[in-house]
């Protein structure tokens, strides 16, 4: 057996995963072309690269098919029923910082709390006699967000660009990552004064339990030593 390493399989996420690694002395990178998922490992023995979305990399986590991973807070948390419980973290990288937000439309200028937000919904719902829609990818999430606040809502799944759904009348309010706040301003939405919902950036994920020989072990001691993590 070997040690297995999920990572972000392209784009700047890869890119400054491989950074981060090789500042601690561990190189990483892609084996082949950029259509080739295969990648490689140096300065620790007996650790494989596992080049995978960053979506993917809960569920292999989870499912104990990779040992470590990189990817964000939010996909974790919401793919991970008692996510604590099935992994932990052992180190925030400093990267891919993203916020998990609340958003109306701005002409809502009475809605602007989530007090607000529930009697709004309330309203909404005897005026047009269905519930207030929330368009997200993070039902989870956003569920355990508003459970003791808003009750009159409901959720549809986004499954594009989640900012155009109140524009296109699919969704009354959403629920999105947002790094700078440009996109939701561009399509006339506002995040909620206490609308952050979760903080999220790239962070090194273990697993609590997954097949391990005694070399697993010693591996993940010298990799986490490698790594200033002990």
């Amino acid at each position: 057996m070997s040690l297995k390493l999920g990572v972000p399989s392209k784009g700047r996420l890869m890119e400054k995963t491989f950074d981060w690694f090789g500042a601690r002395g561990v190189e990483l990178g892609r084996a082949g072309s950029e259509r080739e998922y295969a990648g490689f490992v140096q300065g620790i023995d007996n650790v494989e690269l596992v080049l995978l979305s960053a979506g993917e990399i809960p569920r292999e986590l989870a499912a104990g098919r990779i040992h470590l991973g990189v990817t964000g807070t939010d996909l974790v948390r919401e793919k991970l029923g008692q996510w604590d419980a099935r992994v932990e973290e052992l180190a925030e990288l400093g990267f891919g910082h993203a916020d998990l937000v609340l958003a109306v439309p701005t002409a809502w200028v009475d809605v602007n709390t989530l007090d607000d937000l529930d009697a709004a919904a309330a309203a909404f719902r005897l005026r047009h006699g269905f519930r207030m829609r929330i368009a997200t990818k993070y039902h989870r999430l956003v569920r355990e967000f508003l459970r003791e606040t808003v009750a009159d809502y409901q959720l549809v799944d986004s499954q594009g660009a989640t900012e155009g759904t109140v524009k296109n009348e699919t969704a009354e309010a959403i629920a999105d990552i947002t790094s700078t706040g440009n996109t939701l301003r561009a399509n006339h939405l506002k995040t909620l004064d206490d609308g952050l919902i979760l903080r999220s950036q790239a962070t090194l994920f273990g697993v609590r339990r997954a097949p391990m020989d005694a070399a697993d072990r010693a591996t993940m001691r010298t990799l986490t030593q490698a790594l200033g993590l002990d």
